[in-house]
């Protein structure tokens, strides 16, 4: 056991936020922690590092126990740069180089017994710094720089001048190199890349320690953990698997506390009539007894009337077959061009998914065809029948000044009801008095609903959505995927949601730096192609090198291989043959080290670090066996003129 929760609850003034909360972590389970926005995730994070006290119940911690803790604010003070700051981690390990530099320096000035002792502390010392990976280190910390979206040319920045979100990526760099007992990780997808975050996923699948993880990206979720913990109403419960197993088995759990919910309710009818019908008769006391029956009876909770998010898409009409026709279409500024000879015909009911690294062009692609910026060259052309309802991530289409209900009623008909308004937000969460809720005091989350909401009343036959699930949690997430996979209309969605993606687009179309690719098919297929892709160029690529290097052995002449059957020892020229065919691998392993499919997958890397270490002690060898032959054939020479 790493740590545990026995009954803890929580609360903040009137509110309480746990109630009874019981779970467990042990050494190296990879655990989600789930929950809607302000169901206690992170409060539930501050109390296992003792930030929070508990107000009831109990927190027990294995002795010695080292967390470690990704904050969503990282600052860096003083001089030091990128490397140096990610380095710092390894303070035991640079303490030795220290010390050994210096038992280094004091072996020339010693002798005798002394420096005797002063071996055998370097001994001690080079074993210690070779057994806490002092030899890898650098190269460590090098690939989770790079993993994680650093360039090299990023390593000599002062620390202190990135971005803040430069600084949380430099932070969780940091936070993996330092290996703690476990870790704990909110949020750690934000501000990262699709590269990084691939990239993270990989590092944390592998990681041989236990980490607790707090995440809106399901697809990241379904990469990374082995058990979810369920934050609802106060209390947790724990499902074993990775999100999707999650997700089934909730739902599976969610059918059987309904049926036993409506059993329990026809039990309590029947009792009641019971109750009525002899309270006063022959049987008062056997009525009197299932009355206190009743009243000490846990009630059930009815699973159907939780508060969900629940979102019904009707288009108004039909578009025709063809809905978005794209023809050589170039998108950008007049500056740059972002993407050139776009080329794709949309067609009635298709849902495509646009995605791709920030700057690339994806936003571009949809203010062009909105309308809201010229394209460079080429055109776009909307099919007959097209009624586009457009759902803006910056929550452009919402008004500060009204209440919710008010923003509503801007598209609604004169002859609906507030009544029916009020029923209609209801099901995007905006209960009882939330309605008159000025929309400038709504947070992020409350905003993307109330967009959503005008957008889908507005009964549109396309969607066109940028980064839809940006502001909403997991539940409501999950609500708007199970309305738009009922929507018969054709959607267009710009979205870095990977789990989104999978449930919703049947077409990809990727934004990279290589230009535009078009994929017929779900995010996943997509995924699984694209890696296959890659896998296969490393796999072209180290063959092609494996064909190299044996076509450099057959180079040698024939006549130093007969003759070296019949020498001792191999010429000069032999030697030289293999001194340039070792260097020449030496530097192809240099240029796939720099390489950023390398830089990014870190067993590969270490790998290769250590064939090219290799490397370079054998051709030190080469060189001495060289001067060796050189030395011989001299005297060989010598001998033969006398």
């Amino acid at each position: 056991m790493l740590f545990r929760f026995h009954e803890v609850t929580k609360s903040y003034g009137a509110q309480e936020v746990l109630r009874g909360v019981t779970f467990q972590i042990n050494p190296g389970e990879h655990v989600a922690l789930v929950g809607r926005n302000g169901a206690g995730k992170t409060t539930i994070l501050r109390l296992i590092t003792g930030v929070e006290t508990a107000d009831k119940g109990e927190i027990d911690a294995m002795r010695g126990l080292r967390f470690g803790v990704l904050a969503q604010h990282v600052d860096f003070s003083g001089a030091e740069n990128v490397m140096d700051a990610a380095l710092a981690v390894f303070e035991n390990l640079r303490s030795l180089e220290t010390k050994m530099r210096d038992l280094e320096h004091a072996m020339t000035e010693v002798s005798g017994e002394e420096l005797d002792r002063v071996m055998h502390d370097y001994s001690d010392a080079q074993h210690a710094y070779e057994r806490e990976g002092g030899f890898s280190y650098h190269a460590r910390a090098e690939a989770v720089l790079l993993g994680l979206g650093f360039g090299k040319a990023d390593f000599g920045k002062r620390a202190e001048s990135l971005s803040g979100g430069e600084k949380n990526r430099l932070g969780l760099a940091r936070l993996l190199l330092l290996e703690p007992d476990i870790l704990l990780l909110d949020e750690p997808t934000n501000h990262l890349d699709v590269d990084a975050v691939e990239w993270l996923e990989e590092f944390l699948s592998n990681y041989k320690s236990a980490y607790l993880i707090i995440s809106h990206d399901r697809f990241f979720l379904d990469h990374t953990v082995n058990r979810v913990l369920d934050l609802e109403f106060g209390k947790v419960e724990s499902y074993k698997g990775n999100y999707s197993q999650y997700v089934v088995e909730k739902e599976e759990r969610r059918e059987m506390q309904q049926r036993a919910y409506e059993q329990q309710r026809e039990m309590i009818e029947r009792t009641e009539e019971f109750i009525r019908r002899n309270l006063a008769g022959q049987k008062t006391k056997q009525a009197k007894s299932r009355r206190n029956m009743l009243q000490r009876m846990e009630r059930l909770e009815n699973v159907n009337d939780l508060d969900t998010a629940s979102f019904k898409l009707k288009p108004t009409a039909r578009t025709g077959d063809q809905v978005l026709i794209l023809d050589k279409l170039a998108i950008g500024f007049k500056t740059k061009t972002l993407a050139d000879n776009l080329n794709l015909t949309l067609r009635r009911t298709e849902r495509l998914g646009i995605i791709g690294g920030n700057g690339t062009g994806k936003t571009t692609l949809l203010r062009t065809i909105l309308g809201e910026q010229q394209p460079i060259d080429g055109e776009f052309r909307w099919g007959t029948g097209v009624n586009f309802g457009y759902y803006d991530q910056r929550l452009l289409t919402v008004d500060d000044r009204n209440t919710v209900i008010e923003e509503l009623r801007t598209i609604a008909s004169s002859a609906i009801t507030d009544g029916e308004l009020r029923g209609f937000l209801g099901r995007f969460l905006f209960t009882g008095d939330d309605v008159f809720k000025p929309v400038a005091a709504l947070s992020g989350g409350e905003k993307g609903r109330l967009a959503l909401a005008k957008l889908i009343y507005s009964r549109v036959n396309v969607l066109v959505l940028d980064e839809p699930t940006n502001h909403l949690d997991i539940a409501s997430c999950e609500a708007l995927e199970d309305a738009l996979n009922e929507f018969d209309g054709t959607i267009i969605t710009v979205s870095h949601d990977r789990y989104f993606l999978d449930r919703i687009a049947t077409q990809i179309l990727a934004f990279t730096d290589k230009g535009v690719e078009y994929f017929d098919g779900g995010y996943s297929e997509f995924y699984e192609a694209h890696h296959r892709t890659l896998a296969e160029q490393l796999m072209r690529e180290a063959e092609s090198q494996k064909a190299e290097r044996q076509a450099r052995k057959a180079e040698i002449p024939k006549q130093n291989k007969t003759n070296k059957s019949r020498q001792k020892s191999p010429s000069p020229a032999e030697i030289e043959t293999e001194i340039h065919g070792a260097e020449t691998e030496l530097q192809e392993l240099a240029a796939l080290l720099s390489t950023e499919d390398v830089a990014r997958d870190k067993d590969k890397l270490f790998e290769l670090s250590e064939q090219y270490q290799s490397l370079e002690a054998s051709i030190a060898e080469l060189y001495q066996r060289w001067e060796k032959a050189l030395e011989s054939e001299s005297q060989a020479s010598a001998a033969t003129s006398v």
